[in-house]
């Protein structure tokens, strides 16, 4: 799931990468056109994201995700042959999938490793840049391969190829686990239907109720508007950090390289606070905290001029927001019960974090650079709504465990006779109790 993750945020952000490298330039992208092609990049998510995840529910993730990489490489391939930008499909990968295997107290740190191959697509997105933008143009005449277009070329063929072989090694489920004994797997299964009370309702279709329940309920809302705010640093970061550092003076490969230490720094903190929020069991009081680094981050950005301050200040930012989105999505997923409500509840998260994404791609214009000081403050304000959202949930989440506590839940189990209907209450069950 690392290498998939990396794979897709490598091929979404190279075309941050192949801005510098001539694309702006060779399809006339001036003006606010090359902000409406990133707008057109997100559009498909509003239509398909919860669909999606429940057809990933019935088709199974052995075929379907890496289905979904392989489509994807392809189109990253078609945009290096055309001289317009074509419609670039974009499909999220889905954190449900991996509470399949975990349990609630593993779950982020396991996000984390798979959601930060983004951190390090970002890395590896600058080295790669540098190198293919620098192989000589070859092709046909009528389509000659060259600088930003090798990006896509190679990039795409490499994410064909990985997107192949995994699905032949990735598992639906711990029942699918080939590597496991029947015994371990049986354990595997069983850990998960006890943590999320899971046992009946894991093959059980979406329905309408899932749904509603996946979205209509305060700790989603709480989860879906952090991500929202939290995806629009994200997000303009990783699509405008090369443009960013262009605009303090260094050249376009220059430029490729110093997003690489910058990412890595971002992966290894990132990775240690989703090990210290498990062991910890805390989300909330993480994602505040991630919010007021990256807060600081982009103020010093708006404010100063000296490059080497503002390019410290990028570190600052860089580790504050990658981090936040990850535990999100685990606070998420660790308070919604019942497989089908969390394939759901993911992909509404996930949908509502595009919605911030449509403002990240408008928040650093042309007429704005080289400072870019309005994108840099969209970014501040979006973190301080973040930090708002952190506190807010944790008072919810403290106050309702306390109502179950009380027994004011109680109610209802009322009328309810059979096992499954029990467990069909999910996250609403009296005895489910909220992480924090």
């Amino acid at each position: 799931m690392f290498v998939l993750y990396l794979l897709c945020f490598l091929d979404r952000a190279n075309i941050g990468n192949a801005r510098i490298q001539g694309l702006q330039t060779d399809l006339n992208l001036h003006g606010y056109r090359f902000n409406m092609a990133l707008t057109i990049f997100y559009v498909g998510y509003f239509i398909v994201e919860i669909p999606s995840n429940m057809l990933l529910k019935i088709v199974g993730a052995k075929y379907y995700l890496p289905s979904l990489v392989v489509a994807f490489g392809f189109v990253s391939m078609c945009t290096a042959c055309f001289s317009p930008v074509p419609p670039i499909l974009r499909w999220a990968f889905r954190s449900w999938y991996v509470t399949s295997f975990y349990r609630r107290s593993e779950l982020l740190l396991r996000i984390g490793w798979f959601v930060n191959g983004a951190c390090l697509a970002g890395a590896f997105g600058g080295l790669f840049a540098a190198g293919l933008s620098q192989i000589p143009r070859w092709g046909v005449e009528s389509t000659p391969i060259h600088t930003w277009r090798n990006i896509f070329f190679f990039e795409g063929i490499l994410t064909v190829v990985i997107g192949l072989v995994v699905m032949y090694f990735l598992p639906s489920s711990p029942m699918d686990c080939t590597f496991l004994s029947e015994r371990h797997r049986f354990i595997a299964a069983e850990r998960i239907n006890i943590e999320y009370n899971d046992a009946r309702t894991k093959g059980h279709r979406v329905t309408k109720k899932d749904v509603y329940r996946g979205i209509f309920n305060i700790n989603n809302a709480i989860c879906g508007f952090s991500f929202m705010f939290a995806n629009v640093a994200v997000q303009s970061l990783a699509l405008f950090m090369p443009t960013i550092l262009a605009a303090l003076g260094y050249t376009s490969i220059k430029a490729q390289l110093y997003t690489v230490p910058v990412y890595t720094v971002a992966t290894v903190v990132s990775l240690f606070m989703s090990w210290l929020s498990d062991r910890l069991q805390k989300r909330g009081v993480f994602i505040s905290a991630g919010a007021l680094l990256a807060m600081t981050g982009y103020a010093i950005l708006s404010t100063v001029k000296n490059p080497n301050v503002k390019y410290a200040a990028v570190y600052i930012a860089a580790i504050g927001i990658f981090f936040i989105g990850t535990t999100v999505l685990a606070w998420c997923l660790n308070n919604a019960a019942g497989s089908s409500i969390r394939a759901v509840s993911s992909a509404f998260v996930i949908c509502m974090g595009n919605f911030g994404s449509l403002i990240a791609v408008w928040s650093y214009l042309p007429a704005d650079a080289p400072r870019y000081r309005k994108g840099h403050f969209i970014n501040m304000g979006a973190e301080i709504i973040v930090c708002l959202l952190g506190v807010v949930g944790i008072i919810y989440v403290r106050w309702e465990n306390k109502q179950r506590d009380q027994g004011k839940r109680d109610y209802r189990l009322q009328g309810l006779t059979t096992d499954e209907e029990l467990e069909n209450l999910g996250y609403r069950h009296p005895s489910f109790r909220y992480i924090e």
